[in-house]
């Protein structure tokens, strides 16, 4: 009997047992779902205030903000108090804010096209810009404004009230433009009332690239002091085989049988043979250092990359085999361990001209004679080295510049300082031409290639 009613006990705390651990169980189930959904509705209230927060950053205006505050302060305060010339300041600033709204309506109704009368312009010219204003909506446009960034700058004008399916279009004169590519777009439509307390804004993806090209100057085709022909040009290194005679030579071991000249062999009745000069295409390279510490002014920097520019517009209209060089942006932490430079594309003078526009100082590049280095290691057999610097590279680094280059290379420095007189320095085999003006750059050139 006894070990019955002990068999009993056990089953009943095991029973009593079981239930609270389901209830226990049931329970921690309320409360971790009661606990998603908190976490679920904070980051639901979270979003909706954060969209809110940026939705008020970008529409109110202070003026708006201002009315906003009186608005509150104004009711809050009059209703509290009593006060009857605060309840007056809030109604009118929340009338006002109520009048603002309807201006914010149809602010995405616009189709704005915007066109260039020109991509590629020269430094210094402004160019012609179409603005074409579109209403797409089923309603009459308030009247808006337009907003189109031209690089740094803003320009803006009204646009009329528009009935849907109405067109509306605006010729802008943007002003002159320095060197560079400037981009201009993207358009913006701006909504906003005429107090100025609301503003809403929708740019539109359509943007422009407008090339500034640097200003050139005709050079002559001469000034390189080389001729170009189908056969190459002659250099002065001495070779065993090529087309331009040079000279004969008495037989060393080695000499081919071909080059053998037999009257002059039967004349002397010692074996004779052919010395050549070897010919090679004019390949020409032009160097540009693009380092802020060597020129004095931005004026000065202009002046090189518009007289690398001609100088490279001419060689390929003499379709020479050209490579452009610049220095290029190397990050600080590895400066002095690496060594970087650009090729500037060749393929035609607008190509040229294009690759010279994005052309800008740099405050961590290679020095001048470094960049000179790579260019020579760059190019094989070239026939001449044009070098562009500006005023505060001097003499010496010019020198030690142009050693990097073969010793059979015309080698010309090219030194832009508005401060010198024009003149040409002949150094050994290293000529340098000072200019001060762009319009000194064709006469010194041509007077050299006279000469």
């Amino acid at each position: 009997m006894s070990f019955g009613d002990s068999r009993l006990t056990r089953t009943a705390a095991h029973t009593l047992t079981g239930d609270r651990t389901e209830v226990t169980s049931a329970r921690g189930r309320a409360l971790v779902g009661a606990a998603l959904r908190a976490s679920r509705a904070w980051r639901a209230t979270r979003a909706a205030l954060i969209t809110a927060f940026r939705w008020c950053r970008r529409t109110v205006r202070p003026a708006g903000l201002l009315a906003f505050v009186t608005a509150t302060v104004g009711l809050g305060a009059g209703l509290l108090f009593g006060w009857v010339e605060l309840m007056v300041a809030g109604v009118a600033a929340l009338v006002l804010l109520t009048l603002s709204v309807p201006f914010l309506f149809q602010a995405r109704s616009y189709e704005v096209g915007l066109t260039l009368a020109h991509e590629r312009i020269v430094a210094g010219h402004g160019v012609r810009a179409s603005v074409v204003v579109r209403n797409t909506g089923r309603r009459v446009a308030l009247p808006g404004r337009i907003d189109v960034p031209v690089g740094a700058g803003l320009v803006e004008y009204g646009v009329p009230l528009l009935r849907a399916g109405a067109a509306s279009e605006q010729i802008l004169e943007l002003p002159p433009q320095p060197r560079g590519i400037v981009r201009i777009g993207p358009a913006t439509t701006v909504r906003s009332d005429p107090i100025g307390l609301l503003r809403r804004e929708h740019a539109f993806d359509a943007a422009h690239d407008l090339f500034v090209h640097p200003q050139t100057v005709p050079v002559p085709s001469s000034s390189a002091g080389l001729i170009r022909d189908l056969d190459g040009s002659p250099t002065r290194r001495l070779v065993d085989a090529d087309i331009s005679f040079h000279a004969i030579r008495e037989y060393a071991p080695g000499d081919a049988r071909r080059q053998v000249h037999w009257k002059s062999t039967a004349k002397t009745g010692r074996l004779m043979v052919r010395q050549y000069e070897e010919s090679r295409r004019s390949r020409m390279a032009v160097v540009l250092g693009l380092a802020e510490p060597e020129y004095g002014s931005d004026a000065e920097f202009e002046l090189a990359v518009s007289a690398a520019a001609s100088l490279s517009v001419r060689a390929v209209h003499d379709a020479r085999d050209l490579d452009i060089v610049v220095g290029a942006e190397i990050p600080r932490v590895v400066r002095g361990r690496l060594r970087a430079i650009r090729h500037i594309p060749t393929a035609s003078p607008r190509v040229v001209l294009d690759g010279f526009s994005g052309v800008d100082r740099l405050a961590n590049t290679m020095a001048f004679a470094d960049v000179c280095r790579l260019a020579s290691e760059a190019n094989e057999h070239l026939s001449i080295a044009v070098m562009i610097a500006g005023s505060h590279v001097g003499i010496a680094k010019l020198r030690s510049a142009a050693l990097a280059f073969p010793a059979d290379s015309a080698i010309v420095a090219i030194v832009c300082d508005e401060r010198a007189h024009p003149r040409t320095q002949v150094l050994g085999d290293l000529t340098i031409v000072t200019v001060g003006t762009l319009d000194d750059l064709s006469g010194l050139l041509l007077r050299g290639a006279a000469s």
